[in-house]
């Protein structure tokens, strides 16, 4: 019995001990983000507040009931009367100069029950309209959002495969560093090269092992930051399990600044803030109108025993309230009101020419980035022909260790840079889309 209970512990945590480094395919990660990802979780959560901000406002146009108890004692004359009269208590004694003078102490226990009713209160109504508009602010914040943390995972899934091809470029430099240490040891062992050589390639090898160490620490951090965007446990790391290409980019630049302006959360945001910022103005507005709200209570008083009744009485009525003068204040809340609206159109405006000039930039920059990967790539070619040719001298006593080694660093720069113009076209492309605002959209498709 014992056994087996080891058995199931096992089993249930092979899973969790295997979860350290899970691979996933960009879908996955994506659609992991956006349920996990904590900023999103932080953003929900204000979204949901400001909701309840909603519910708040509205709450405005029911009815306010109250329930009140109070327990008073006192010998003061008018207190005492009062206190008499509202229990039913009050008898022909108490009419006599001394007792209406000196009475004596006396205790009330009052219950009321309270209703008040806005009947007519413009302030109400803007603020409703005002929370309305800041929850949708708030959703186009989040979807704003949503579309940043989907663009740092597929940034964050191209410097793993960066990651990936820069270990196996350092690893093809240290297997050529080996081999260029070995060709100028036989050379030197058999008096054709130099001591100085087989230094200089053993050095050159120290330096490619240590290139490799770094590129493979920089593949787990890339994998533990792809693991903290998808929300995972800290610690944990993710691997990606497929190839990647860049995403297509569609339409002229014409129509993806028209998309972008359309399709901006941010933008609409923009919107949503002037507004509100109009809302606000109304808001001032209205506190030159009159407020009208109804009330009514039902009151019970007793002299010994709370909640109890000696006698009840009732009262309904409304009540009619107009500021004619504060101090200029709400003249001041509306130019205020008004300022803020200005800033808040001024800015959309600002907001609008930025979102151009970054697809603009965006499309330029994707460009410039699929230029530079076709002249990586002629590089790369040339490169290697050069370290072929390079060799073959050197093991012919036609040139120096120190020219094969400084082509061979020129070939494994111009690798590299191969790697990272790759990532940076397909990073440029995704760009664009961001920019739009559709790479969320694009990437799920």
């Amino acid at each position: 019995m014992k056994k087996a209970s080891w058995v199931l512990f096992l089993i249930l945590l092979f899973p969790v001990a295997g979860s350290a480094q899970g691979t996933i395919s960009l879908r996955e990660a994506i659609e992991l983000a956006l349920k996990k990802n904590f900023l999103l979780r932080e953003s929900t959560s204000r979204r949901e507040a400001a909701e309840h901000s909603v519910a708040v406002a509205r709450s405005r146009y029911f009815p306010r009931v109250s329930l009140e108890e109070a327990a008073a004692a006192s010998n003061s004359p008018t207190r005492t009367f009062m206190m008499k009269l509202d229990q039913g208590r009050f008898e022909q004694s108490d009419f006599e100069l001394n007792n209406l003078n000196n009475p004596s102490s006396h205790g009330d226990f009052r219950t009321s029950f309270q209703v008040d009713l806005p009947l007519f209160d413009a302030a109400v109504a803007q603020g409703r309209k005002l929370a309305e508009e800041n929850l949708i602010s708030y959703d186009y914040f989040l979807e704003r959002q949503r579309q940043d943390v989907a663009f740092q995972v597929y940034g964050a899934w191209l410097d793993i495969f960066r990651a990936k091809q820069f270990v196996l470029v350092a690893d093809q430099a240290v297997g050529t560093a080996a081999e260029h240490a070995r060709l100028a040891q036989v050379r030197a062992a058999t008096g054709t090269g130099l001591k100085s050589d087989e230094l200089r390639a053993r050095t050159y090898l120290s330096e490619a092992e240590q290139q490799k160490l770094t590129a493979e620490n920089d593949l787990q951090v890339a994998r533990w930051r792809l693991a903290q965007l998808a929300g995972e446990e800290t610690g944990s790391s993710l691997d990606v399990s497929a190839t990647f290409s860049p995403l297509a980019v569609n339409g002229d630049g014409n129509e993806l600044m028209e998309l972008a302006l359309r399709q901006r959360s941010d933008l609409k945001s923009g919107e949503t803030e002037v507004r509100k910022a109009a809302t606000g103005v109304g808001l001032a507005r209205s506190a030159y109108l009159p407020t009208l709200y109804g009330n009514a209570s039902y009151q019970l008083n007793d002299r010994d025993i709370p909640f109890a009744r000696d006698n009840d009485a009732w009262m309904a009525g409304v009540a009619l309230r107009w500021d004619i003068f504060d101090g200029f204040r709400r003249s001041s809340e509306i130019s205020r009101a008004g300022a803020m609206r200005t800033a808040a159109e001024v800015s959309l405006e600002n907001q609008r020419r930025e979102v151009v000039l970054q697809v603009k930039e965006a499309l330029l920059r994707r460009e410039e980035a699929a230029r530079r990967l076709e002249v990586a790539r002629r590089m790369v070619g040339d490169a290697e022909e050069t370290v072929r040719l390079i060799r073959k001298r050197y093991e012919n006593s036609l040139a120096t260790m120190v020219e094969l080694l400084d082509a061979q660093t020129t070939l494994d720069r111009t690798k590299a840079q191969l790697v990272e113009n790759e990532t940076g076209l397909a990073r440029a492309a995704a760009r664009v889309l961001h920019t739009s605002g559709v790479f969320l959209q694009e990437v799920l498709k």
